[in-house]
C-alpha cells in the first residue's frame, strides 16, 4: 500500500466531489503544474485507490424510488454456501450492495426498486429462489438523511 501525502488525500477529496475536474482544475486549486498532479492521479488509479469515476443518478428520476435493506440468513455457512450467495446476488439488477456481516444476519444487501409490487417480486423470483437463503428481514428507507458515496481522507 502507498503512503498518502497531503496533496494526494487533497486531490481524493476533490475528485470525490466532482470526477469531471480536469487536470488542470485539479493542478489550479493546488497550485501545482499539470504534469506532477496527472501523474500523482494515475499512481492511485495504479494502487487501486481510485477504483472508478462514475455518475451519480438521481434515482426517483429514473423509476427507482424503494430503497430496501434486505437483511439475509443463510441455512448453511460452508465457504462454498457463502461463495455461492455471493455470486448469485451479483446477477440481480436491483442489489447496489451487498455486505457479510456480523450479528444475527449473515448478509446486508441494499436494493433499489420502483415500489412494494417491484421489491415483491424481487424477493419472489429472484432472493426466495436461491437455494441456501434461511430468512429475509427487510427494512424500507423512508427519506434520505445523508447520501454520500465519498469517504474522508483528510488526515
Amino acid at each position: 500500500m502507498i503512503k498518502l501525502d497531503k496533496v494526494d488525500r487533497h486531490i481524493l477529496e476533490m475528485l470525490q466531489e466532482n470526477a469531471k475536474l480536469t487536470t488542470k482544475e485539479v493542478a489550479s486549486v493546488l497550485g501545482l503544474s499539470i504534469t506532477p498532479v496527472y501523474e500523482r492521479i494515475k499512481r492511485l488509479e495504479r494502487h487501486k485507490i481510485i477504483l472508478k469515476q462514475v455518475a451519480l443518478v438521481d434515482r426517483k428520476k429514473i423509476g427507482r424510488g424503494l430503497i430496501g435493506f434486505c437483511n439475509v440468513s443463510l441455512n448453511q455457512h460452508s465457504k462454498d454456501s457463502l461463495l455461492k450467495f455471493e455470486q448469485d446476488v451479483l446477477i440481480f439488477e436491483e442489489v447496489l450492495e451487498c455486505y457479510h456481516i456480523t450479528g444475527k444476519f449473515d448478509y446486508m444487501i441494499k436494493i433499489a426498486v420502483e415500489d412494494m409490487e417491484a421489491y415483491h417480486k424481487f424477493t419472489y423470483y429472484h432472493l426466495a429462489t436461491l437455494d441456501n437463503v434461511g430468512n429475509v428481514h427487510t427494512v424500507f428507507a423512508m427519506n434520505d438523511i445523508k447520501y454520500s458515496t465519498a469517504y474522508p481522507v483528510r488526515s
